[in-house]
C-alpha cells in the first residue's frame, strides 16, 4: 500500500487539513518530505501501537517456532531464498547459519524495541552474499593461504 505524501511545509502551514488527510488515509500514514533533513513519516500513535504490536508478535512466534521445531529451521532455509534471494550465492550451512542470526536478533531487537540489529545481520549477510558472486574474490576468500602478517601498529595520533 503506497502512502501519501506532504511537504513539511504543507504540515506547517496546513496542520488541521493535513491531520484530516492522514486520518482518511488508507495506511493511516503520511510521508512527509523535507529538503533540509531526513524524511519523516507522520502516523497516530494508536497506528504505530498496532503495527508495533503485530511485528513483535509475528517475531515472538516466529522465535518460538524456530526454537521448538529443529525442521521449521530446515523449512527457513529453503523458504529463505523467496525472502532474500541474493542468498543463492551463499552456501547451505552459511544461509542456516544467517538463519540463527537473523532468528537470535529477532529475538533480541524486540526485547530493546529496535530494529536496527536486525536489518545490520540482514545487510553483512548480503554483503557476504555480493562478495561471494564475484568469482574473484570468492576463490580468494575460500583460499587456504591465510598468512599471519603480525601485529598491526596503531596509527599514530596527532
Amino acid at each position: 500500500m503506497s502512502v501519501n505524501e506532504v511537504t513539511f511545509s504543507q504540515l506547517q502551514l496546513q496542520g488541521k487539513a493535513t491531520v484530516e488527510r492522514l486520518r482518511r488515509s488508507p495506511a493511516q500514514a503520511l510521508l512527509v518530505r523535507r529538503r533540509d533533513a531526513e524524511d519523516l513519516v507522520l502516523t497516530t500513535a494508536a497506528r504505530a501501537e498496532l503495527e508495533r504490536t503485530a511485528a513483535s508478535v509475528t517475531t515472538r512466534m516466529l522465535v518460538a517456532l524456530m526454537q521448538r521445531d529443529p525442521q521449521s529451521r530446515e523449512l527457513a532455509t529453503d523458504v529463505l531464498p523467496e525472502v532474500f534471494p541474493w542468498v543463492s550465492f551463499l552456501s547451505r550451512d552459511d544461509i542456516q547459519q544467517f538463519v540463527v542470526e537473523l532468528v537470535a536478533m529477532l529475538r533480541a531487537a524486540e526485547s530493546i524495541d529496535n530494529p536496527a540489529p536486525v536489518v545490520q545481520v540482514i545487510e553483512a549477510w548480503r554483503h557476504t552474499a555480493e562478495a561471494m558472486a564475484d568469482p574473484e574474490l570468492a576463490a580468494i576468500l575460500a583460499a587456504d593461504t591465510y598468512e599471519d602478517h603480525g601485529v598491526v601498529p596503531a596509527p599514530d595520533t596527532v
